[in-house]
């Protein structure tokens, strides 16, 4: 499979590292239920088909991307670059530089 990275283009998928469903930028209020917390952090579907994902272009300029994809056919339907799709609060985005903020370093 090949991703296409919206700032390196067209990369193998041996570049990327997938770290779950999109559903984790949906974080709850700080002030939520203890239930809505359990549930964001224990509950997670495993859906069969197209999905939304988080994966990180490790091997590459280390942007978050949100990849909507069938996870049957692995068919590529959207690439985006989390922080340029408005969801990179919360220190996940891209810094100047090209550099992933928030993550562990190397």
């Amino acid at each position: 499979m090949r991703i296409p990275c919206p700032h390196c283009g067209e990369r193998d998928l041996r570049e990327f590292t997938c770290r779950g469903g999109a559903e984790a930028l949906d974080r709850p209020a700080p002030d939520a239920p203890d239930e809505a917390w359990d549930s964001w952090l224990h509950l997670r579907e495993n859906r069969a088909g197209r999905t939304r994902e988080l994966w990180q272009h490790s091997g590459g300029c280390r942007a978050w991307l949100l990849v909507e994809r069938d996870t049957l056919t692995h068919a590529l339907y959207r690439v985006r670059d989390i922080a340029l799709a408005g969801r990179g609060q919360g220190g996940r985005g891209r810094a100047k530089g090209g550099r992933a903020q928030g993550g562990r370093g190397r």
